[in-house]
């Protein structure tokens, strides 16, 4: 008596595939059956999971005629396939023609693989036929017109369609009141489908390739008949119980907490923008930005004892992490205080803007330096900026009491930054300031709110009342680590420097 092998290690992981259904009912009822039913699955039934989506899909019966919009169609797939990247599935397994002509941008949008059932299609062809052979096609108006054979096929095959009577005739049988979509699958639709394969025959095709998958559902009779068709759905089950369900790699997408202020966020993505080496609006990155000006006032907190921001914070970082987000920014110097308590909780990591900041000085000007620090009365007394500088071999000073009262009304104040003004009494006192730390003994300065850098902008020679100092920008120095994070991801290599 036999007995069954025992399965490897790799065969025995679980393989989830998600199925779109909702596209043509019958067919993906029956690519469903072929999947249970095909080789793989019966000799490891443990290993396969399925999930099947189907929901109400208003232009399911609409005809694929040439100038049908894919639209609705798109926003649908996407939608199920989003659903079934949050459920962990695998891969997706899409049984729709006129769906693979719009596959790859669903694909750039998920990261997980679509299963390309045009693939499967195409390495089939090549263990059954020669190059050079006469396929003949059958497929809707809109799938011919779109080339979508064109782009798998026609560079190694010839392809035929059906002549115009024969083809208006498989619209029909597909389509049509009482046709194969409304499950009508002998009588006068599939004569007209018969007929369709007649046609091709006369123009020298040897095999019939289907482009409808409601095909799969006559493939049998068809056969039968003579026409040597293949079936779509046996042969994408197949394909898709070999595939080993690698996570797909969707462009980098960077998370912005804005808000915090919201000046300060639209100055730190024109930054991303400015520094981005970029050609064409294609090459930016990604940026998914919640703007919660709502978030409770990190300097109140750290001072006064007012609302804990940390748990708006989180929430933000939470639903940009949803988002997809590869990375989060948070455009906020005061809010850094919070970070080391939220990123344990999180799957993707905060960019650290002030670990950055004094790594960046350090790399520029070297360790030993005394580096003067303009920032919210908040951030100076959390010391986050001082516990980074220390470990870094940098020595930093924080303006005196008065001259400090001044950074703040300049921040906080009826005609400070976050009132909206950039020059004027504002600029005046963080100048000051600036004076003061100068005179103790700062040549690098950090501006170390992101409001600042409205105001003073970052430079290597910056003259103050005969100083001569190199203010440092903490917003542009976080922006290009983010575009560094980017072009890691997609494996580049940066060449971004502080200057």
């Amino acid at each position: 008596m036999k007995t069954k092998s025992k399965p490897s290690r790799e065969s025995s992981l679980v393989h989830k595939l998600g199925i779109v259904g909702g596209l043509g009912s019958l067919a993906g009822g029956d690519l469903f059956y072929k999947l249970v039913k095909s080789r793989a699955v019966l000799e490891d039934q443990g290993r396969y999971h399925f999930l099947f989506e189907q929901h109400p899909f208003k232009d399911v019966l609409m005809p694929l005629d040439r100038g049908a919009s894919m639209t609705s169609r798109k926003f649908y797939v996407f939608q199920v396939c989003q659903t079934f990247e949050a459920s962990g599935v695998s891969a997706i397994v899409l049984p729709c023609f006129a769906s693979h002509t719009f596959r790859e941008e669903i694909q750039e949008e998920i990261g997980i693989p679509v299963l390309d059932m045009m693939a499967a299609l195409r390495r089939h062809i090549d263990h059954v036929v020669e190059p050079g052979t006469v396929l003949g096609i059958l497929a809707s108006d809109y799938v011919r017109h779109a080339g979508l054979f064109e782009r798998y096929f026609g560079s190694d095959f010839k392809l035929v369609y059906p002549g115009a009577d024969e083809q208006s005739g498989l619209m029909e049988a597909m389509y049509g009141v009482n046709g194969i979509k409304d499950g009508y699958l002998d009588g006068v639709p599939l004569e007209c489908v018969y007929q369709a394969c007649l046609s091709l025959q006369e123009q020298g095709a040897t095999m019939v390739l289907p482009g409808m998958t409601e095909l799969s559902l006559v493939c049998g009779d068809l056969q039968r008949r003579g026409i040597t068709v293949l079936d779509i759905n046996e042969i994408y089950a197949g394909f898709a119980t070999q595939q080993k369900g690698q996570s797909n790699r969707p462009p980098f997408k960077l998370g912005i907490v804005g808000g915090v202020g919201p000046a300060a966020t639209v100055d730190f993505m024109g930054k991303v923008v400015a520094h981005t080496p970029a050609g064409r609006d294609q090459e930016h990155i990604k940026m998914v930005v919640e703007q919660n000006p709502q978030i409770p006032d990190r300097t109140a907190n750290l001072l006064n004892d007012e609302t804990d921001p940390t748990m708006a914070m989180y929430a933000t970082c939470k639903r940009l992490e949803s988002a997809g987000a590869n990375a989060i920014a948070i455009p906020c110097n005061t809010a850094h205080a919070f970070v080391e308590r939220i990123q344990a909780h999180l799957r993707v990591p905060i960019v650290n803007m002030l670990a950055e900041t004094v790594e960046a000085i350090v790399q520029r000007y070297g360790a030993g330096k005394t580096v003067g620090l303009l920032a919210t009365s908040g951030t100076i007394k959390s010391q986050v900026y001082h516990e980074a500088a220390r470990r870094a071999g940098l020595h930093i000073i924080a303006p005196g009491v008065d001259y400090q009262a001044l950074v703040m009304d300049a921040i906080y104040g009826a005609l400070g930054i976050k009132a909206g003004f950039t020059e004027g009494l504002c600029r005046d006192q963080l100048l000051i300031a600036a004076e003061h730390l100068c005179e103790l003994g700062a040549d690098v300065l950090i501006l170390g709110c992101t409001e600042l850098p409205l105001v003073l902008q970052h430079g290597e020679a910056f003259m103050i009342k005969g100083h001569q100092v190199a203010l440092i920008d903490p917003t542009t120095i976080l922006a290009m680590k983010c575009i560094q994070l980017a072009g890691e991801h997609s494996g580049e290599r940066s060449n971004l420097h502080l200057g």
